[in-house]
């Protein structure tokens, strides 16, 4: 089932997402819709708080990138209760975008490598390191279980130049090919 994507200045996206345990319910359903919603909406990483839950769930397809970066080829994982204990002191500037903030790209600095600790789908524990486009990608969801989004990382003279595209994308005020919640309009209405 295709769920709706919180879009810019819904509260969920700026809340710090609960852990979950095994138990929780419809997990694995959960994780198919996401993965569902993700596919049909063109993108490469949703957080579970773009689908207005905020708990520590995140999963990526990175195969879309798996001809310009080969370690993209087949990634495809689930991250749950990831924490990121490390990262490199280097950084790496590149364009994001986002499923909650469509139409927006711009160049984000990001370290060159993290090490992550998470639980997959069936609750195996992972401890693994990455580096190149494959980290900023875990980056970019990771902030969204965090409560931060891409945007929080330009200057500010970027975000004032882009004031205007965000409060238009928060009413509902754009056009995109996927359904969304909008927090301006008076009830949570999905617009597709």
């Amino acid at each position: 089932m295709i769920l709706p994507i919180t879009a810019y200045g819904h509260p969920t996206l700026r809340k710090v997402s609960e852990e979950i345990d095994k138990d929780y319910p419809s997990l694995h359903e959960l994780i198919e819709n996401m993965f569902e919603t993700m596919h049909a909406s063109d993108g490469i990483g949703l957080a579970a708080p773009q689908v207005d839950l905020p708990i520590r769930l995140f999963l990526i397809d990175a195969t879309p990138y798996g001809e310009e970066f080969p370690e993209a080829k087949d990634f495809k994982k689930v991250f749950i209760n990831a924490e990121i204990i490390e990262e490199g002191m280097d950084e790496d500037m590149m364009q994001e975008g986002c499923l909650s903030i469509p139409e927006i790209r711009e160049e984000v600095s990001r370290p060159d490598w993290i090490r992550i600790q998470y639980y997959d789908e069936n609750f195996n524990f992972h401890d693994e390191q990455y580096k190149g486009v494959l980290a900023r990608i875990i980056q970019h969801e990771y902030d969204h279980i965090e409560g931060i989004l891409f945007v929080d990382h330009l200057s500010s003279l970027k975000k004032t130049l882009l004031k205007r595209k965000l409060n238009d994308i928060s009413k509902g005020n754009i056009n995109v090919d996927y359904k969304m919640i909008f927090p301006s309009l008076k009830k949570r209405t999905v617009k597709n």
